[in-house]
C-alpha cells in the first residue's frame, strides 16, 4: 500500500504541474489568435478576461490526456533513473502490477472526462462562442434559403426559396406529397405560408395532380394544411457545432438531421467522438508505461519528446479518420472510435517490449 501511495504521490504532483503547463499554453494559443479582432472591435480587457475564463474548462478537456502521459512517462522514467524500479522488480512486482493504481486512476479519469464535458464544458464554451460573436460582429442569422426538408418518413416533401424566422413564415413554397410506396400524390404550391400555432396555414394554395398522364390543376383539399405540422425550427438555419451542445442535445441534432434528410455524417462522427475521446486517458497510461524506462539519462526531454510526438501522431490519425468520416470513407463510428482501437494495439506492443 506505501508503494501505492508513493507511486500516486509522485505521479499526481507531477500531473497537476503539467497540466496547468498546457491549460496556460492553449489559453495564450487562443487569445494571441483572436486578440486583433478583440482590438479592432475595442473589446474592453474585462471581456477578454472573461471569455478567456470561459475557455479555461476546454482547455482542461484537452490538457488532461497530455498531461497524464508526461506525467506517467515522467515519473516511471525517473524511478527508473534512479534505479528504485529495479529494486520492485527484484522483489518480484512485475511493471504492470506496480502500474495497475494508474491504470485504474485513468479509467476513473475517463468517465469523469466525460461528465466534465458534458455537464462543465459544453455550456462554457458555448458562451465562450456566444461572446466572441457577439464582440466580434459575427452573424448567427436563423434566417436560411434554399430549402428541401422531407417529413412523414419522407411522404411529405417541403421546398422553398426562403425561411423567415422572424415572422415564421416559408416564401415560393411548393409541398409535394407522397403515399406509403412513395407514389406521387399530388403538388401544392403557395406563395408563402404562416405558422399558426400547429401547422402551416398557405397563402393562395393551388394543387396539382396526375390525371390521365397529365398535370393539371384541380381544387384545393384544405385537410392537406393540417398534414403540414413540421415545426418552424425544423426550416431554420440550423447548422450547430456538435461540440458546442451536450451529448443529448447532439443525439437530438442528428434526429433532426436524418429526419430531414440532410447530411449527418460529420454530426455523428463528433458525437460518437464525445464517448471515444475520455478514453484516450487510458491509452496514454498505457503508451507512458511502454515508453518509459527506455533511457536513464534527459528524462525530462526524453518525456517531453515521447509525449509530444504521441500526442501529434494520436491527433493526425484522429483528424485523418474524423475527415474520412465527414466524407463517407468511413462510417462514423469507426472514425471516432478506430484511433483508439489503433493506439491501443499500440500501446500492448510496447508493452510487451517493456522493461521488467
Amino acid at each position: 500500500m506505501k508503494l501505492v501511495f508513493y507511486l500516486l504521490k509522485k505521479f499526481f504532483l507531477v500531473f497537476l504541474a503539467s497540466m496547468l503547463f498546457f491549460v496556460l499554453v492553449l489559453c495564450l494559443t487562443d487569445l494571441l489568435l483572436n486578440i486583433w479582432g478583440y482590438i479592432s472591435r475595442n473589446a474592453p480587457a474585462k471581456v477578454i478576461l472573461k471569455i478567456s475564463l470561459y475557455y479555461v474548462p476546454k482547455a482542461v478537456w484537452y490538457s488532461v490526456p497530455v498531461a497524464v502521459l508526461f506525467a506517467v512517462s515522467y515519473t516511471l522514467s525517473s524511478l527508473y533513473s534512479r534505479n528504485e524500479l529495479l529494486a520492485i522488480f527484484a522483489s518480484g512486482i512485475s511493471l504492470l502490477r506496480f502500474s495497475f493504481p494508474l491504470f485504474i486512476v485513468s479509467i476513473l479519469m475517463s468517465f469523469g472526462m466525460f461528465l466534465f464535458e458534458d455537464k462543465v464544458v459544453v455550456p462554457t464554451y458555448s458562451k465562450k462562442v456566444s461572446m466572441q460573436k457577439a464582440y466580434m460582429n459575427i452573424s448567427n442569422a436563423k434566417n436560411s434559403d434554399k430549402i428541401v426538408i422531407m417529413a412523414e418518413e419522407g411522404n411529405i416533401i417541403y421546398k422553398a426559396d426562403f425561411y423567415d424566422d422572424n415572422v415564421r413564415r416559408l416564401y415560393s413554397l411548393y409541398v409535394m406529397f407522397r403515399d406509403k410506396n412513395k407514389n406521387f400524390q399530388s403538388l401544392v404550391y403557395a406563395d408563402s405560408a404562416s405558422w399558426q400555432n400547429d401547422h402551416w396555414m398557405l397563402s393562395s394554395p393551388f394543387e396539382y395532380k396526375v390525371k390521365n398522364d397529365e398535370v393539371l390543376p384541380v381544387p384545393f383539399e384544405a385537410d392537406l394544411s393540417l398534414r403540414l405540422v413540421e415545426p418552424p425550427e425544423t426550416f431554420r438555419n440550423n447548422v450547430i457545432s456538435v461540440e458546442e451542445v451536450t451529448a443529448k442535445e447532439a443525439r437530438e441534432y442528428i434526429e433532426h438531421l436524418e429526419k430531414a434528410g440532410l447530411p449527418s455524417a460529420e454530426a455523428k462522427s463528433v458525437y460518437y467522438k464525445k464517448y471515444s475521446f475520455p478514453f484516450v486517458v487510458c491509452i496514454v497510461v498505457f503508451l507512458a508505461v511502454g515508453l518509459s524506462g527506455k533511457t536513464k539519462k534527459n528524462i525530462l526531454l526524453v518525456s517531453l519528446a515521447s509525449c509530444a510526438s504521441s500526442v501529434v501522431l494520436f491527433y493526425i490519425t484522429q483528424m485523418l479518420t474524423m475527415l474520412m468520416a465527414k466524407f463517407g470513407a468511413l462510417p462514423p463510428l469507426l472514425g471516432a472510435w478506430s484511433p483508439v482501437v489503433l493506439f491501443i494495439f499500440l500501446s500492448g506492443v510496447l508493452l510487451h517490449y517493456a522493461r521488467t
